[in-house]
């Protein structure tokens, strides 16, 4: 058995207790906005639930988890990496896709949408061939439109090429 006098350097990322603060806080900021929505529309009983009773239990439920996550990032051992930085790249690699997908259904429609997220990912992330990647981002928006707006007569959000087809 031999040992190597070189150690592995330390991964490097972001620290675990400052990404659970953040997270709490978030959470705690969403936790306020159910309730104060809720209690507006009325979080009593009347009669019955008004329409804010269940939203707010739920808000209240959501706001204790949250300040026992923000309780416990106090606790843990100030040591220790959350997520290293070539982790949050994997996850950028998926997420910016994702974003543009999007930010592109209201202007163009979520068939056209999908067509492009599904070029843009598959060439990101997956090691396709390119008329693998076409062909899937071809048939995967047809096949929706023709289950969801045909099949279903679920109208989904269209922009100007279905515009143009007459949909």
């Amino acid at each position: 058995m031999t040992h190597s006098s070189e150690t592995e350097p330390t991964p490097r990322g972001l620290s675990r207790r400052p990404v659970e603060r953040a997270v709490a806080a978030i959470l705690i900021g969403l936790a306020f906005v159910v309730l104060y929505d809720s209690y507006g529309r009325g979080a009593g009983w009347d009669n019955g639930p008004e329409n804010g009773f269940f939203p707010a239990r739920v808000g209240w439920l959501f706001l204790a988890a949250s300040l026992f996550i923000l309780v416990q990032s106090f606790r843990s051992p100030p040591e220790g990496i959350f997520v290293t930085y070539e982790q949050l790249g994997q996850v950028a690699r998926v997420l910016g896709p994702l974003i543009l997908f999007v930010a592109l259904i209201q202007p163009l429609g979520i068939y056209v949408a999908s067509t492009i997220f599904i070029v843009v990912f598959m060439s990101i992330v997956a090691t396709s061939r390119w008329y693998a990647i076409g062909l899937t981002a071809v048939l995967v928006p047809l096949i929706c439109f023709w289950v969801f707006e045909l099949q279903f007569r679920v109208p989904l959000p269209k922009g100007p090429l279905e515009a143009a087809l007459g949909y």
